[in-house]
């Protein structure tokens, strides 16, 4: 039977930026990962793949959390104002506020084919998609294949299959490519942690 070689990362929060969420006041965290930015990680862990395009090496994933927490954040427009006093004229970047909901101890598991791969993955820490946002590799294990969906507490969580189907939604649009992104939501176990 084939074998997966699994690697979780964990840290205090992260943020995953929904795409429909680029001028809402309020953007909630998604709870699922997009094909771009499996893609984004696995260029960090790995290098060598930044001139290709596509998952290389990433077979499957899998995120829980314990909660999202709302925060306030302080942004200021991309355009600038501009308004005359007199013969000077002053320029303004309005600012807002923003809610934004972060994921609270957040689990990633990450999977790969091989040994070597996930061995490399282990020595690196990783984001979700903000710099700040880092989580730290806690384990590696070898499982079978069919353990990563079979056993709902050790591996529960949310995953977005990367496919095309009747239970699929669109997802966004690839950074690189400007492609739409579709997937269908797989839920294992109880995503959200019980304490």
């Amino acid at each position: 039977m084939e074998k997966y070689y699994v690697v979780k990362y964990s840290g205090q929060f992260g943020f995953i930026k929904p795409w429909t969420a680029v001028r809402d006041s309020e953007t909630f965290s998604q709870q699922f990962l997009t094909p771009s930015i499996v893609e984004g990680i696995e260029k960090k862990l790995f290098p060598e793949l930044l001139g290709e395009n596509g998952i290389k090496k990433i077979v499957r994933y899998r995120l829980s959390y314990a909660q999202i927490n709302a925060q306030q954040e302080v942004i200021q427009t991309r355009g600038w104002n501009s308004t005359r006093q007199g013969k000077q004229v002053l320029f303004d970047r309005p600012k807002a506020i923003l809610l934004r909901g972060v994921l609270l101890e957040p689990d990633l598991f990450l999977v790969f084919n091989t040994k070597e791969d996930a061995q490399r993955a282990f020595t690196q820490h990783i984001c979700l998609c903000r710099n700040e946002d880092l989580l730290f590799p806690v384990s590696t294990e070898e499982i079978f294949i069919n353990q990563f969906d079979e056993d709902t507490e050790r591996f529960s969580g949310y995953e977005l299959m990367f496919e095309k189907n009747e239970k699929s939604f669109m997802v966004g649009y690839h950074r690189v490519t400007n492609e739409p992104m579709y997937g269908w939501l797989k839920i294992v176990g109880t995503p959200v942690k019980q304490f």
